[in-house]
Protein backbone atom coordinates (compact mmCIF):
# COMPACT_ATOMS: atom_id res chain seq x y z
CA UNK A 1 0.00 0.00 0.00
CA UNK A 2 1.22 3.56 -0.68
CA UNK A 3 2.18 5.72 2.27
CA UNK A 4 0.02 8.77 2.96
CA UNK A 5 1.69 12.16 3.27
CA UNK A 6 0.81 15.46 4.91
CA UNK A 7 -0.53 18.60 3.24
CA UNK A 8 -0.54 22.23 4.28
CA UNK A 9 -1.06 25.68 2.82
CA UNK A 10 1.52 28.45 2.87
CA UNK A 11 -0.97 31.31 2.98
CA UNK A 12 0.44 34.63 1.82
CA UNK A 13 -0.45 37.27 4.38
CA UNK A 14 -2.21 39.62 1.99
CA UNK A 15 -5.57 38.70 0.50
CA UNK A 16 -5.10 41.37 -2.17
CA UNK A 17 -1.90 39.79 -3.51
CA UNK A 18 -3.75 38.50 -6.58
CA UNK A 19 -6.05 41.48 -7.13
CA UNK A 20 -6.89 42.14 -10.75
CA UNK A 21 -6.23 38.55 -11.82
CA UNK A 22 -8.97 36.20 -13.06
CA UNK A 23 -11.42 34.87 -10.47
CA UNK A 24 -10.29 37.23 -7.72
CA UNK A 25 -13.65 39.00 -7.78
CA UNK A 26 -14.01 41.91 -5.38
CA UNK A 27 -10.87 41.27 -3.30
CA UNK A 28 -9.70 44.86 -3.66
CA UNK A 29 -12.98 46.02 -2.11
CA UNK A 30 -13.39 43.37 0.59
CA UNK A 31 -9.80 42.75 1.74
CA UNK A 32 -10.40 44.14 5.24
CA UNK A 33 -12.89 41.37 6.03
CA UNK A 34 -11.72 37.79 6.64
CA UNK A 35 -14.35 35.92 4.61
CA UNK A 36 -11.90 34.63 1.99
CA UNK A 37 -9.46 33.37 4.62
CA UNK A 38 -12.30 31.74 6.55
CA UNK A 39 -13.45 30.04 3.36
CA UNK A 40 -9.85 28.87 2.86
CA UNK A 41 -9.77 27.35 6.33
CA UNK A 42 -13.17 25.62 6.04
CA UNK A 43 -12.44 24.27 2.56
CA UNK A 44 -9.03 22.86 3.40
CA UNK A 45 -10.40 21.35 6.60
CA UNK A 46 -13.03 19.54 4.53
CA UNK A 47 -10.13 18.37 2.34
CA UNK A 48 -8.35 17.11 5.51
CA UNK A 49 -5.21 19.27 5.21
CA UNK A 50 -2.93 19.20 8.25
CA UNK A 51 -2.46 22.94 8.66
CA UNK A 52 -2.51 26.44 7.30
CA UNK A 53 0.61 28.55 7.84
CA UNK A 54 -0.06 32.29 7.78
CA UNK A 55 3.03 33.89 6.28
CA UNK A 56 3.76 37.47 7.39
CA UNK A 57 6.08 40.46 7.41
CA UNK A 58 5.77 43.66 9.43
CA UNK A 59 6.98 46.34 7.02
CA UNK A 60 6.33 47.81 3.58
CA UNK A 61 9.03 47.03 1.07
CA UNK A 62 11.32 49.79 -0.15
CA UNK A 63 14.23 47.82 -1.60
CA UNK A 64 13.49 48.97 -5.15
CA UNK A 65 15.05 52.29 -6.08
CA UNK A 66 14.82 53.25 -2.40
CA UNK A 67 11.06 53.74 -2.69
CA UNK A 68 7.84 52.17 -1.43
CA UNK A 69 6.00 53.16 -4.61
CA UNK A 70 6.18 49.90 -6.56
CA UNK A 71 5.14 47.89 -3.51
CA UNK A 72 2.15 50.06 -2.70
CA UNK A 73 1.05 50.64 -6.29
CA UNK A 74 1.04 46.91 -7.04
CA UNK A 75 0.00 45.51 -3.66
CA UNK A 76 3.22 43.54 -3.18
CA UNK A 77 2.83 42.01 0.29
CA UNK A 78 0.74 44.98 1.40
CA UNK A 79 -1.66 45.68 3.03
CA UNK A 80 -1.15 43.01 5.67
CA UNK A 81 -3.15 42.41 8.81
CA UNK A 82 -1.89 40.97 12.07
CA UNK A 83 -1.72 37.18 11.62
CA UNK A 84 -2.64 36.41 15.23
CA UNK A 85 -6.04 38.08 14.76
CA UNK A 86 -6.73 36.29 11.48
CA UNK A 87 -5.53 33.00 13.02
CA UNK A 88 -7.99 33.39 15.89
CA UNK A 89 -10.88 33.93 13.47
CA UNK A 90 -9.82 30.93 11.38
CA UNK A 91 -9.60 28.78 14.51
CA UNK A 92 -13.14 29.81 15.43
CA UNK A 93 -14.42 28.83 11.99
CA UNK A 94 -12.91 25.31 12.07
CA UNK A 95 -12.67 22.25 14.33
CA UNK A 96 -9.78 20.10 13.14
CA UNK A 97 -7.17 21.84 10.97
CA UNK A 98 -3.99 23.30 12.50
CA UNK A 99 -3.59 27.09 12.45
CA UNK A 100 -0.01 28.45 12.41
CA UNK A 101 0.59 32.23 12.47
CA UNK A 102 4.04 33.66 11.74
CA UNK A 103 5.46 35.59 14.71
CA UNK A 104 8.98 37.06 14.72
CA UNK A 105 11.22 36.81 17.76
CA UNK A 106 12.48 40.40 17.46
CA UNK A 107 8.91 41.74 17.55
CA UNK A 108 7.55 39.86 20.57
CA UNK A 109 9.02 39.54 24.07
CA UNK A 110 9.06 35.82 24.95
CA UNK A 111 6.35 36.17 27.62
CA UNK A 112 3.98 37.90 25.20
CA UNK A 113 4.52 35.30 22.50
CA UNK A 114 4.18 32.34 24.88
CA UNK A 115 0.93 33.75 26.22
CA UNK A 116 -0.46 34.57 22.77
CA UNK A 117 0.25 31.13 21.29
CA UNK A 118 -0.94 29.29 24.41
CA UNK A 119 -4.19 31.28 24.25
CA UNK A 120 -4.63 30.38 20.57
CA UNK A 121 -4.05 26.75 21.49
CA UNK A 122 -6.72 27.01 24.18
CA UNK A 123 -9.40 28.67 22.09
CA UNK A 124 -8.76 26.28 19.17
CA UNK A 125 -8.91 23.15 21.31
CA UNK A 126 -5.26 22.23 20.81
CA UNK A 127 -4.75 23.19 17.16
CA UNK A 128 -2.29 26.08 17.39
CA UNK A 129 1.17 26.36 15.96
CA UNK A 130 3.82 29.03 15.74
CA UNK A 131 5.86 29.68 12.60
CA UNK A 132 9.02 30.82 14.32
CA UNK A 133 11.03 33.41 12.35
CA UNK A 134 13.93 35.60 13.46
CA UNK A 135 13.26 38.39 10.96
CA UNK A 136 15.10 39.33 7.79
CA UNK A 137 14.74 43.08 7.25
CA UNK A 138 16.22 46.15 8.86
CA UNK A 139 13.09 48.05 7.77
CA UNK A 140 11.01 45.78 9.98
CA UNK A 141 13.49 46.12 12.84
CA UNK A 142 13.22 49.92 12.70
CA UNK A 143 9.46 49.67 13.06
CA UNK A 144 10.11 48.20 16.50
CA UNK A 145 12.68 50.75 17.62
CA UNK A 146 15.78 48.79 16.60
CA UNK A 147 18.50 50.26 14.42
CA UNK A 148 18.94 47.02 12.49
CA UNK A 149 18.69 43.29 12.85
CA UNK A 150 21.54 41.37 14.37
CA UNK A 151 23.79 39.27 12.13
CA UNK A 152 22.14 36.21 10.55
CA UNK A 153 23.74 33.40 12.54
CA UNK A 154 23.61 35.36 15.81
CA UNK A 155 19.85 35.69 15.33
CA UNK A 156 19.65 31.90 15.53
CA UNK A 157 21.87 31.82 18.63
CA UNK A 158 19.44 34.23 20.25
CA UNK A 159 16.49 32.18 19.00
CA UNK A 160 17.84 29.04 20.70
CA UNK A 161 17.56 30.89 24.00
CA UNK A 162 14.22 32.45 23.04
CA UNK A 163 12.64 29.04 22.49
CA UNK A 164 14.11 27.83 25.77
CA UNK A 165 12.37 30.54 27.77
CA UNK A 166 9.11 30.13 25.81
CA UNK A 167 9.19 26.38 26.46
CA UNK A 168 9.70 26.97 30.17
CA UNK A 169 6.81 29.42 30.23
CA UNK A 170 4.54 26.89 28.52
CA UNK A 171 5.60 24.35 31.15
CA UNK A 172 5.01 26.78 34.03
CA UNK A 173 1.51 25.33 34.38
CA UNK A 174 1.16 21.59 34.97
CA UNK A 175 -1.47 20.08 32.65
CA UNK A 176 -3.70 19.32 35.64
CA UNK A 177 -3.22 22.64 37.47
CA UNK A 178 -6.86 23.67 37.02
CA UNK A 179 -8.58 21.33 39.50
CA UNK A 180 -11.95 23.12 39.83
CA UNK A 181 -12.68 21.32 43.10
CA UNK A 182 -16.17 22.38 44.18
CA UNK A 183 -15.83 20.76 47.62
CA UNK A 184 -12.73 22.72 48.62
CA UNK A 185 -13.54 25.77 46.53
CA UNK A 186 -10.15 25.55 44.78
CA UNK A 187 -9.99 26.47 41.09
CA UNK A 188 -6.22 26.30 40.53
CA UNK A 189 -3.75 24.31 42.64
CA UNK A 190 -0.99 26.84 43.31
CA UNK A 191 1.53 24.03 43.77
CA UNK A 192 1.12 23.10 40.11
CA UNK A 193 1.98 26.58 38.77
CA UNK A 194 5.68 27.39 38.72
CA UNK A 195 7.81 30.53 38.60
CA UNK A 196 10.64 30.02 36.09
CA UNK A 197 13.05 32.89 36.94
CA UNK A 198 14.77 32.57 33.56
CA UNK A 199 17.91 34.69 33.14
CA UNK A 200 19.84 34.09 29.94
CA UNK A 201 22.37 35.96 27.84
CA UNK A 202 19.71 37.63 25.70
CA UNK A 203 16.35 37.15 27.45
CA UNK A 204 14.86 36.92 30.89
CA UNK A 205 11.42 36.24 32.30
CA UNK A 206 10.12 35.68 35.79
CA UNK A 207 6.94 33.77 34.91
CA UNK A 208 4.70 31.94 35.30
CA UNK A 209 2.21 32.52 32.51
CA UNK A 210 -1.16 33.73 33.74
CA UNK A 211 -3.29 32.22 30.95
CA UNK A 212 -3.27 28.62 32.09
CA UNK A 213 -1.86 25.55 30.32
CA UNK A 214 -1.93 24.99 26.57
CA UNK A 215 -3.90 21.86 25.60
CA UNK A 216 -0.95 20.54 23.57
CA UNK A 217 1.52 21.43 26.31
CA UNK A 218 3.92 22.70 23.67
CA UNK A 219 2.10 24.09 20.62
CA UNK A 220 3.50 22.94 17.28
CA UNK A 221 6.57 24.89 16.11
CA UNK A 222 7.15 25.41 12.39
CA UNK A 223 10.41 26.74 11.02
CA UNK A 224 11.98 27.33 7.60
CA UNK A 225 15.57 26.18 7.92
CA UNK A 226 17.38 26.83 4.66
CA UNK A 227 20.92 27.98 5.48
CA UNK A 228 23.26 25.60 7.33
CA UNK A 229 22.62 27.49 10.60
CA UNK A 230 18.90 27.51 9.87
CA UNK A 231 18.86 23.76 9.28
CA UNK A 232 20.67 23.18 12.54
CA UNK A 233 18.14 25.31 14.37
CA UNK A 234 15.12 23.67 12.72
CA UNK A 235 16.44 20.17 13.36
CA UNK A 236 16.80 21.01 17.06
CA UNK A 237 13.43 22.70 17.67
CA UNK A 238 10.88 22.33 14.86
CA UNK A 239 7.90 19.99 14.69
CA UNK A 240 7.42 20.77 11.01
CA UNK A 241 9.90 22.34 8.59
CA UNK A 242 9.08 24.54 5.60
CA UNK A 243 11.52 23.59 2.84
CA UNK A 244 12.08 25.43 -0.44
CA UNK A 245 14.14 23.01 -2.52
CA UNK A 246 14.11 22.46 -6.28
CA UNK A 247 13.95 18.93 -7.67
CA UNK A 248 13.22 15.56 -6.08
CA UNK A 249 16.91 14.67 -5.72
CA UNK A 250 17.63 17.89 -3.81
CA UNK A 251 14.46 17.43 -1.76
CA UNK A 252 15.59 13.99 -0.63
CA UNK A 253 19.07 15.30 0.19
CA UNK A 254 17.57 18.12 2.26
CA UNK A 255 15.30 15.77 4.19
CA UNK A 256 18.13 13.30 4.80
CA UNK A 257 20.32 16.15 6.07
CA UNK A 258 17.85 17.59 8.58
CA UNK A 259 16.84 14.12 9.79
CA UNK A 260 20.51 13.26 10.41
CA UNK A 261 20.86 16.50 12.37
CA UNK A 262 17.81 15.55 14.45
CA UNK A 263 19.40 12.23 15.34
CA UNK A 264 22.54 14.06 16.48
CA UNK A 265 20.32 16.17 18.74
CA UNK A 266 18.83 13.04 20.26
CA UNK A 267 15.48 13.46 18.49
CA UNK A 268 13.36 10.91 16.67
CA UNK A 269 13.42 12.22 13.07
CA UNK A 270 9.89 10.94 12.51
CA UNK A 271 8.71 13.48 15.11
CA UNK A 272 9.30 16.34 12.65
CA UNK A 273 7.57 16.59 9.29
CA UNK A 274 9.45 18.19 6.39
CA UNK A 275 7.00 19.97 4.07
CA UNK A 276 8.17 20.97 0.60
CA UNK A 277 6.83 24.13 -1.06
CA UNK A 278 5.08 23.49 -4.37
CA UNK A 279 2.76 25.41 -6.68
CA UNK A 280 0.44 22.92 -8.38
CA UNK A 281 -1.49 23.98 -11.47
CA UNK A 282 -4.83 22.19 -11.63
CA UNK A 283 -7.04 22.18 -14.72
CA UNK A 284 -9.44 19.95 -16.61
CA UNK A 285 -6.61 18.41 -18.62
CA UNK A 286 -2.85 18.45 -19.02
CA UNK A 287 -3.28 20.59 -22.14
CA UNK A 288 -5.25 23.20 -20.21
CA UNK A 289 -2.70 23.18 -17.37
CA UNK A 290 0.15 23.71 -19.84
CA UNK A 291 -1.70 26.68 -21.26
CA UNK A 292 -2.11 28.20 -17.79
CA UNK A 293 1.58 27.61 -17.10
CA UNK A 294 2.60 29.27 -20.38
CA UNK A 295 0.36 32.24 -19.66
CA UNK A 296 1.90 32.70 -16.20
CA UNK A 297 5.43 32.52 -17.56
CA UNK A 298 4.64 35.03 -20.26
CA UNK A 299 3.16 37.40 -17.67
CA UNK A 300 6.24 37.02 -15.46
CA UNK A 301 8.52 37.78 -18.40
CA UNK A 302 6.73 41.13 -18.70
CA UNK A 303 7.05 41.89 -15.00
CA UNK A 304 10.79 42.19 -14.47
CA UNK A 305 10.45 45.20 -12.17
CA UNK A 306 7.83 43.48 -10.00
CA UNK A 307 9.93 40.35 -9.65
CA UNK A 308 13.03 42.39 -8.76
CA UNK A 309 10.99 44.31 -6.21
CA UNK A 310 9.65 41.13 -4.61
CA UNK A 311 13.05 39.45 -4.50
CA UNK A 312 14.62 42.66 -3.22
CA UNK A 313 12.12 42.92 -0.37
CA UNK A 314 13.02 39.46 0.90
CA UNK A 315 16.79 39.68 0.37
CA UNK A 316 17.26 43.38 1.27
CA UNK A 317 18.97 43.99 -2.08
CA UNK A 318 18.10 46.91 -4.36
CA UNK A 319 18.49 45.29 -7.77
CA UNK A 320 17.98 48.64 -9.54
CA UNK A 321 21.57 49.46 -8.54
CA UNK A 322 22.88 46.54 -10.62
CA UNK A 323 23.40 46.29 -14.38
CA UNK A 324 20.48 44.35 -15.85
CA UNK A 325 22.58 43.13 -18.76
CA UNK A 326 25.57 41.87 -16.77
CA UNK A 327 26.00 38.71 -14.68
CA UNK A 328 24.80 39.21 -11.12
CA UNK A 329 28.24 38.65 -9.58
CA UNK A 330 28.71 38.26 -5.85
CA UNK A 331 25.69 39.15 -3.74
CA UNK A 332 25.38 38.80 0.01
CA UNK A 333 22.56 39.46 2.45
CA UNK A 334 21.72 39.57 6.13
CA UNK A 335 18.17 38.63 5.11
CA UNK A 336 16.89 35.38 3.61
CA UNK A 337 20.12 33.64 2.69
CA UNK A 338 18.54 30.49 1.26
CA UNK A 339 16.43 32.44 -1.24
CA UNK A 340 19.46 34.44 -2.38
CA UNK A 341 21.50 31.25 -2.70
CA UNK A 342 18.73 29.67 -4.78
CA UNK A 343 18.62 32.75 -7.01
CA UNK A 344 22.39 32.76 -7.52
CA UNK A 345 22.45 29.05 -8.36
CA UNK A 346 19.59 29.43 -10.82
CA UNK A 347 21.26 32.49 -12.37
CA UNK A 348 24.60 30.88 -13.10
CA UNK A 349 26.21 32.94 -15.87
CA UNK A 350 22.95 34.56 -16.94
CA UNK A 351 22.55 38.30 -16.91
CA UNK A 352 20.46 39.79 -14.13
CA UNK A 353 17.64 40.44 -16.62
CA UNK A 354 17.65 36.81 -17.79
CA UNK A 355 17.93 35.48 -14.23
CA UNK A 356 15.04 37.57 -12.93
CA UNK A 357 12.74 36.54 -15.78
CA UNK A 358 13.44 32.81 -15.33
CA UNK A 359 13.54 32.71 -11.52
CA UNK A 360 10.48 31.30 -9.79
CA UNK A 361 9.93 32.38 -6.18
CA UNK A 362 6.47 30.91 -5.62
CA UNK A 363 7.61 27.54 -4.34
CA UNK A 364 7.95 25.33 -7.41
CA UNK A 365 10.04 22.55 -5.90
CA UNK A 366 8.81 20.15 -8.57
CA UNK A 367 6.46 20.58 -11.49
CA UNK A 368 2.93 19.53 -10.58
CA UNK A 369 0.33 20.20 -13.24
CA UNK A 370 -2.56 18.64 -15.08
CA UNK A 371 -5.90 17.22 -14.06
CA UNK A 372 -6.47 16.30 -10.39
CA UNK A 373 -5.63 12.68 -11.26
CA UNK A 374 -2.45 13.79 -13.04
CA UNK A 375 -1.29 15.91 -10.12
CA UNK A 376 -2.19 13.26 -7.53
CA UNK A 377 -0.10 10.71 -9.41
CA UNK A 378 2.82 13.14 -9.72
CA UNK A 379 2.70 13.95 -6.00
CA UNK A 380 2.75 10.25 -5.13
CA UNK A 381 5.76 9.64 -7.36
CA UNK A 382 7.68 12.58 -5.88
CA UNK A 383 6.99 11.54 -2.29
CA UNK A 384 8.06 7.99 -3.05
CA UNK A 385 11.36 9.28 -4.42
CA UNK A 386 11.90 11.83 -1.63
CA UNK A 387 10.82 9.57 1.23
CA UNK A 388 8.31 12.00 2.88
CA UNK A 389 6.83 13.90 4.59
CA UNK A 390 4.49 16.12 2.58
CA UNK A 391 3.80 19.26 0.58
CA UNK A 392 3.05 22.85 1.48
CA UNK A 393 1.06 24.56 -1.25
CA UNK A 394 2.08 28.10 -2.20
CA UNK A 395 -0.69 29.55 -4.36
CA UNK A 396 0.06 32.98 -5.88
CA UNK A 397 -3.48 33.41 -7.23
CA UNK A 398 -5.61 32.09 -4.37
CA UNK A 399 -9.36 32.37 -4.85
CA UNK A 400 -12.49 30.31 -4.30
CA UNK A 401 -12.14 28.47 -7.61
CA UNK A 402 -8.69 27.33 -6.47
CA UNK A 403 -10.23 25.99 -3.27
CA UNK A 404 -12.85 24.00 -5.20
CA UNK A 405 -10.16 22.50 -7.43
CA UNK A 406 -8.32 21.27 -4.32
CA UNK A 407 -11.28 20.23 -2.16
CA UNK A 408 -13.43 18.62 -4.84
CA UNK A 409 -10.74 17.56 -7.31
CA UNK A 410 -7.26 16.95 -5.95
CA UNK A 411 -8.09 15.77 -2.42
CA UNK A 412 -10.46 12.98 -3.57
CA UNK A 413 -7.89 11.89 -6.18
CA UNK A 414 -5.21 11.64 -3.48
CA UNK A 415 -7.54 9.86 -1.08
CA UNK A 416 -8.50 7.34 -3.76
CA UNK A 417 -4.81 6.45 -4.06
CA UNK A 418 -4.33 6.15 -0.30
CA UNK A 419 -2.00 9.16 -0.32
CA UNK A 420 -4.05 11.40 1.98
CA UNK A 421 -6.23 10.97 5.04
CA UNK A 422 -10.01 10.90 4.64
CA UNK A 423 -10.72 12.06 8.19
CA UNK A 424 -8.83 13.50 11.15
CA UNK A 425 -7.97 10.84 13.72
CA UNK A 426 -7.10 13.17 16.61
CA UNK A 427 -8.28 16.33 18.29
CA UNK A 428 -4.83 17.92 18.58
CA UNK A 429 -2.70 19.30 15.76
CA UNK A 430 0.52 17.57 16.86
CA UNK A 431 -1.16 14.18 17.08
CA UNK A 432 -2.48 14.50 13.52
CA UNK A 433 1.05 15.36 12.34
CA UNK A 434 2.38 12.27 14.09
CA UNK A 435 -0.37 9.97 12.79
CA UNK A 436 1.85 8.84 9.90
Amino acid sequence: MPSPFHLGLFLQGSSVQAWGQPWTGRIAETWMKPELFLDVARSLERACFDYILLEDSSYIGESFAGSRAIYLNNGISVPRQDPSVVASLMAGATRHIGIVPTLATFAYPPFLLARLVATLDQVSGGRAGWNMVTGSSDFAARNFGLEKLTEHDLRYDMADEYIDVVDQLWKSWDPDAVVADAETGMLVDHGRVHQIDFKGKYYSSRGPLNCGPAPQGRPVIAQAGGSPRGREFASRHADTIVASVVGATAMRAYRDDVRARMVRHGRDPDSCKVMFLVTPILAASMEDARAIQAERRAAEARQTDLKMAFLGKITNIDFTKLDLDAPIGELTTNGHQQLLDDFKKAAGNKTLRQAIVSFNHDGDGVELLGSPDDVAAQMGEVMQEVGGDGFLFSLPNLHRRTLAEIEDGLAPALQKRGLMRKAYAHAHFRDNLLEF
